[in-house]
């Protein structure tokens, strides 16, 4: 908006660096250019004031399909005034020489004019486009028709209005027609989570079973290697019992040896003790050693009171003493 500074028979206007100010006196330029300030009097000047910055205008319109199905577009269009002599003499962008306000609505004006050009190229593409290849592909295909028919727009040409971007954000159907639409996509979400789910669950078990088996084969190699150990365990005591009873064997032979050993040497000293006791008699003679005898039994026998000698007992004795004689 332009500045306007009152003094006594003239004022003052300046404007800002992105506007193009026009001053008219007398139906010939006085003044024009951007970023101007200048004096002027009130009652001879006709000002006008084009922003020529970029800017940005929403859309958002309904378009009906092939298959007629209503849909909302959503874009937004940026374009800037490249020609503000132009302009001002195709829209009313009188400024008031008191206040520096605008007298009427030219972005209100050439919004509209903006609006309804893009959403007639809009509407011409969707009318022959069924739904559901507006809802795929209708977002390039409207923007490129928007922008080639904005930029070929002789209107705007002549306004001196360029478009410098258009962007398409959304084409939605009507809501229950889209929730329609999003059922089979839903579904088949909802498939591929119950499959995952079940996928997910299915590998658990497996890795269950997977560790329930490795448990079982831990158990077994558990069992196999103990019975090799209690194998082992018996073999070692067997073969310390054999050497062990090896060991008994060994020792009762050498005790039985030298028992042996003892016993000859016992029974050699006895038959060397009886022979040595028995060498003074061998060369005595029989009867006296047999006399010998009598003696050492008389010695040895009880006292006897009575002896009664019979004809049996003598008759030996007197024979050998005949033998003699």
């Amino acid at each position: 908006m332009a500045t306007v500074t009152r003094y006594p028979f003239t004022r003052h206007l300046q404007v800002g660096p992105t506007s193009y100010v026009r001053h008219l006196r007398n139906g010939r330029v006085a003044h024009e250019g951007t970023a101007a300030a200048f004096w002027f009097r009130p009652l001879s000047a006709v000002l006008s004031e084009v922003p020529m910055d970029d800017r940005e205008l929403p859309l958002l319109f309904h378009a009906r399909t092939s298959d007629f199905q209503d849909v909302t577009v959503q874009a937004t269009v940026t374009y800037r005034v490249v020609d503000p002599t132009a302009a001002t003499t195709r829209l009313d962008f009188a400024i008031d020489p008191a206040s520096g306000r605008w007298t009427n609505a030219p972005l209100e004006q050439l919004a509209g004019m903006l609006t309804e050009s893009a959403q007639q190229h809009a509407l011409d593409l969707l009318t022959v486009t069924p739904l559901d290849t507006a809802l795929t592909d209708g977002v390039r295909a409207v923007r490129d028709r928007i922008a080639a028919g904005l930029q070929g727009d002789a209107r705007l040409t002549t306004t001196g209005v360029a478009v410098l971007d258009v962007r398409v954000v959304a084409i939605r159907p009507e809501a229950e027609v889209e929730r329609a639409l999003q059922t089979p996509t839903r579904e088949h979400i909802q498939q591929d989570a119950d499959r995952a789910t079940y996928e997910r669950r299915a590998l658990a078990v497996e890795r269950e079973r997977a560790i329930a088996e490795n448990e079982l084969q831990n158990r077994i190699e558990l069992a196999r290697r103990t019975e090799q150990l209690v194998g082992q365990q018996g073999a070692n005591d067997r073969r310390a019992a054999e050497e062990a009873a090896a060991a008994d064997r060994i020792a009762v032979g050498a005790e039985a040896a030298r028992t042996r050993d003892l016993a000859a040497v016992r029974a050699e000293a006895t038959r060397a003790d009886g022979e040595a006791q028995v060498a003074p008699y061998r060369d005595l003679d029989p009867e006296v050693l047999l006399a010998l005898a009598v003696r050492e039994l008389a010695a040895n026998l009880p006292n006897i009171d009575h002896l009664t000698v019979t004809p049996d007992l003598l008759a030996p004795v007197l024979a050998r003493l005949g033998e003699r004689a």
